[in-house]
């Protein structure tokens, strides 16, 4: 069987200032960590849960963090100065090579340059995604 296998070459990440009509994609990304998601578990037992054995029920989810990597440029009005002037809920969007394109809200919640004396500067950039992700099909 032949793979479907992709590299991530050519991954977009954008930030929309209109509501997500239109999305502003930043410059110089290297790395892009997708959302992931997780489900609390509640124990539910009681005093006659069947063999002595515990019970769980399902709690809510957690859409969990975005992060990307990025090149620094200090200074820059690019993606330096779009990320450094967020504040509230952002739309955000990823586009994966071949167009298909996960939508979601999101909250920054940390911006860390570095600037080390052997590589190039790099900044971290991490979001709390604060809504459901929505895949919707590439052009």
């Amino acid at each position: 069987m032949t793979t479907n296998a992709a590299i991530g070459y050519g991954t977009l990440f954008g930030i929309s200032d209109d509501g997500g009509t239109s999305y502003d994609t930043l410059a110089e990304v290297t790395s892009v960590t997708p959302p992931g998601s997780s489900v609390d578990i509640i124990d539910a037992t009681h005093m006659l849960s069947p063999d002595k054995t515990r019970e769980f029920i399902e709690g809510l989810k957690d859409p969990g963090e975005c992060s990307l990597e990025m090149n620094f440029i200090p200074g820059a009005t690019t993606a330096d100065g779009i990320i450094r002037g967020l504040s509230g809920v952002q739309k955000l969007q990823i586009t994966f090579p071949g167009g298909f394109k996960w939508q979601f809200d999101g909250i920054l919640t940390g911006y860390e340059p570095e600037a080390p004396v052997d590589d190039k500067m790099t900044a971290t950039v991490t979001f709390k995604v604060t809504s459901s992700v929505l895949g919707v099909a590439g052009a």
